[in-house]
């Protein structure tokens, strides 16, 4: 089967450390990924996860950066081991999958993602992950200034705040972005 041409998703920030968060919904957020991710790879498109990981020690976080400071600052959060980057195994990387580690909220930022979707030859990108508050956000923003279409999987992202992921989704992002429910989605 031919890859489908110009497109790739996206599953970012989909780590074990992270999705604890979720509480409750985990199941049904679980659910909907991996049904896209089939999707996806059924249709022979890309299937790019993105992390978020440091050295050991974190000295790529700044004292000036309020949110990654508190994670270098906190002994229960542990970002620099290559435990806590692992995705959770449902919706686990396949053979053949690509992995970036970016250092910030954006995909883009302190990350090789620009480089690898150009030599992929993708235009259009298709967003999931946790949380749509932090890096759906942030990576929709700096693709759409970067000159991709945008699609955002609104069932696979995920915020702690239900009321900010509606407004998101719903408000928002609809500016820059195509967003759509997994079920409604049409690759071709």
């Amino acid at each position: 089967m031919e890859q489908n041409k110009n497109t790739a998703l996206l599953v970012m920030d989909v780590q074990e450390a992270i999705i604890g968060m979720l509480g409750k919904s985990v199941d049904a957020y679980i659910d909907a990924l991996s049904n896209a991710i089939k999707k996806a790879r059924a249709n022979n498109m890309p299937v790019i996860y993105v992390v978020v990981g440091f050295r050991n020690g974190y000295p790529e976080i700044s004292p000036s950066n309020k949110s990654f400071s508190m994670i270098k600052k906190s002994p229960d959060r542990k970002f620099d081991t290559e435990e806590a980057m692992k995705v959770h195994s449902a919706v686990a990387p396949a053979k053949g999958d690509v992995t970036v580690i970016k250092k910030r909220v954006s995909a883009f930022t302190g990350s090789d993602l620009e480089v690898l979707l150009r030599s992929m030859g993708i235009k259009h990108i298709v967003l999931t992950g946790i949380s749509t508050s932090g890096v759906v956000l942030s990576t929709l923003r700096e693709a759409a200034d970067k000159d991709y279409t945008i699609t955002v999987l609104s069932d696979c992202c995920a915020d702690t705040d239900e009321e900010v992921h509606r407004v998101l989704t719903t408000k928002i992002f609809p500016r820059q972005a195509n967003v759509v429910q997994s079920t409604e989605w049409d690759i071709l």
